[in-house]
């Protein structure tokens, strides 16, 4: 399905964009193995295991973001390379608490640098972080146990450590564009150790 206006969106260059939402499909296996659910062995197996990127809905898209905040980090990129430092200062429409977009619907509009995520980006967008789902299903990895969509709660990537919940220091709008070298930081890079599972 080609990207809808609804596609992940980040920010490009110095800033990201971030939201969750999903639920964990149920799979209806007997003691013996047999699948008693309604659909086929097929269906059973949860989307983001059986579809490309592309082939996904608006909604299962939606879905793979888990929440964690950090695409909404404001970064700064290296001249003359790909590399990406993070900073504790999020985008002006990032709550810190909940980790999510402040006005998501009209994201792209109110903030110039944001970039609309979608399966045909992601092949040249370099600052998303090495948890993040379409980075790990774009190089054909797992979800880990504390995506929403394998734990079906929410809040379990803020209680593996994953998220931003409690780290943003401050918001760009405090913070002016060459004073972000003094925030630059390496956790949103890291996975707690007991993250790392899948």
């Amino acid at each position: 399905m080609p990207p809808g206006d609804n596609r992940r969106a980040g920010r490009r260059g110095r800033r990201g964009a971030a939201r969750a939402a999903g639920a964990l499909e149920n799979n209806m296996i007997t003691d013996n193995g047999r699948d008693h659910g309604q659909n086929n062995d097929q269906e059973e197996i949860p989307f983001w295991r059986r579809k490309s990127l592309a082939e996904m809905t608006d909604s299962e898209w939606e879905s793979l973001c888990d929440g964690c905040g950090k695409c909404c980090l404001n970064k700064l990129e290296e001249e003359g390379t790909d590399r990406t430092f993070y900073t504790d200062v999020g985008c002006r429409l990032l709550n810190g608490q909940t980790c999510r977009c402040r006005d998501y619907a009209h994201r792209l509009e109110k903030v110039d640098d944001c970039v609309r995520l979608t399966p045909e980006s992601l092949e040249t967008i370099t600052w998303l972080p090495p948890s993040c789902a379409y980075v790990l299903l774009a190089e054909g990895g797992d979800l880990y146990w504390w995506h929403p969509l394998v734990s079906g709660d929410p809040e379990t990537v803020h209680a593996a450590g994953v998220s931003v919940r409690g780290r943003v220091r401050a918001s760009e709008v405090q913070v002016p564009d060459d004073a972000l070298e003094d925030y630059i930081v390496s956790w949103p890079l890291k996975l707690p150790k007991a993250a790392r599972r899948r």
